[in-house]
């Protein structure tokens, strides 16, 4: 079987179905499998050009970490791909004991030959920007743009808050303590100028190269850069969606084609009854649920919800089970998604985000759906993998940054379910409403 051009890791579920859209609109044959692929699952799938794997890194401590890339990165290195993208948030929210960035170059670096590593900052569409080595973001879709480490989210995150702006500082601290950077005024310089540039930074041998992006127009520059070290020898790619928009906005420079973005495609309204989980402590998630009005709230409590008993579970999956089969649209938040205190269950802890996986799962088996939208990066994360399936592709969009995806499961009840997985950051004040009439 053809080799991909891309293989990716993405470090939760939600950037790795961004990542997937970015793809898949770009006119790559993509799949995204929720674990390494079995042989029959790899074959079923048939040629692809960028093959993804999504994950819950972001969540982990180094140690797991170390153990989950592993087996990704000798998966990579049979696969024939030419680039491994470990794919991150693009707020780049990390921390050396979770969720590591550095502990993800050091597990993923042996198993791509090339000695060029190079860290994408910036994703303009998102609004996120990288300029000089220093990280922008918007609060919410087309916000107001704040340093990452004076964001009214990123620098009080419950679990990685951002307090360094400038990423080669922030990553130095998880052991990258030698990253490059490549500023974004030698993109307007001659493509001989631009590698010889980064031939001498690569002099240096350093841990990493950080390559700013500023613009949409930088990106073609970059993927220049990436694939053109990529076809002497395969190599390790750090970052957000952005690396593959990168490589794209290259072919397409190559073919001497116009590189636009893709316009969204849009989604039709929904059939039957919508659920959507939300585990968010996002305030644009919170805005997100205050514009819901064609939904039936219901509160899940957190503390009861993750007991280990399971009984509260169980209650509240049947009396929401109930409310599906009536034909209502439900929104379901924990306690802490809605802002209340939460004693005994840390905000954003893992037994959390897998309880409501649970809870998921055990709703989807007493009344199946066929939309369904996760908020929260760790929600979704350990909710999906609670479910039985086996991959996503892309159907389209729910709003520029916001993709709805195919769920592939040999169960029938799953399989060809519709998924909206929403980071906190991520989408428009209606984003949920969306989900219900179609965009």
């Amino acid at each position: 079987m053809q080799a991909p051009r891309i293989v990716y890791y993405a470090d939760d579920f939600t950037g790795a179905t961004d990542t997937l859209a970015n793809a898949a609109r770009a006119g790559l044959r993509a799949l995204l499998f929720l674990a390494l692929p079995t042989a029959a699952q790899r074959e079923r799938a048939g040629a692809l050009d960028c093959l993804g794997i999504a994950g819950a890194a972001r969540a982990m401590a180094p140690e797991e970490m170390a153990t989950e890339l592993a087996p990704v990165g000798a998966f990579f290195a049979a696969s024939g791909a030419r680039v491994l993208h470990y794919k991150c948030c693009s707020t780049f929210d990390s921390a050396p004991h979770v969720g590591s960035i550095g502990q993800a170059v050091r597990s993923l670096r042996p198993y791509a030959p090339n000695q060029f590593v190079p860290i994408v900052g910036g994703q303009p569409n998102l609004g996120r920007y990288c300029v000089f080595g220093n990280l922008f973001a918007a609060a919410g879709s087309g916000g107001t743009v704040y340093r990452i480490d004076r964001h009214p989210t990123m620098r009080q995150h419950p679990v990685t808050p951002m307090h360094e702006a400038d990423l080669r500082q922030h990553l130095a601290l998880q052991g990258l303590e030698a990253v490059a950077g490549l500023a974004y005024p030698v993109y307007h310089a001659a493509e001989a100028t631009q590698h010889d540039k980064l031939e001498a930074l690569q002099q240096t041998r350093p841990d990493a190269v950080l390559l700013d992006v500023a613009e949409p127009a930088h990106l073609a520059a970059v993927g220049g850069l990436i694939w053109r070290e990529a076809q002497q020898q395969p190599l390790l790619a750090v970052g957000p969606s952005s690396v593959v928009q990168a490589l794209t906005a290259h072919w397409a420079a190559q073919q001497q084609q116009q590189h636009t973005p893709p316009a969204p495609s849009n989604i039709g309204a929904a059939v039957g009854p919508v659920l959507v989980l939300v585990g968010s402590l996002s305030p644009i998630t919170a805005q997100q649920v205050h514009h819901a009005k064609a939904f039936e709230r219901v509160s899940l409590d957190a503390v009861q919800l993750a007991a280990p008993d399971g009984v509260y579970r169980r209650r509240m999956a049947a009396e929401v089970s109930a409310m599906l089969r009536k034909g209502q649209n439900v929104l379901a938040c924990t306690s802490s998604a809605e802002g209340r205190a939460t004693e005994g269950v840390p905000a954003g802890s893992r037994s959390l985000a897998q309880a409501c996986g649970d809870w998921l799962a055990q709703v989807l088996q007493a009344s199946p759906l066929r939309r369904v939208g996760i908020a929260g990066g760790d929600t979704s994360s350990l909710a999906v993998q609670s479910l039985d399936a086996w991959g996503l592709s892309h159907i389209g969009q729910v709003s520029a940054d916001q993709a709805l995806c195919r769920v592939h499961s040999d169960n029938p009840t799953l399989d060809g379910m519709e998924l909206m997985l929403k980071g906190g950051q991520m989408g428009p004040p209606d984003v949920f409403e969306r989900l219900i009439r179609g965009a």
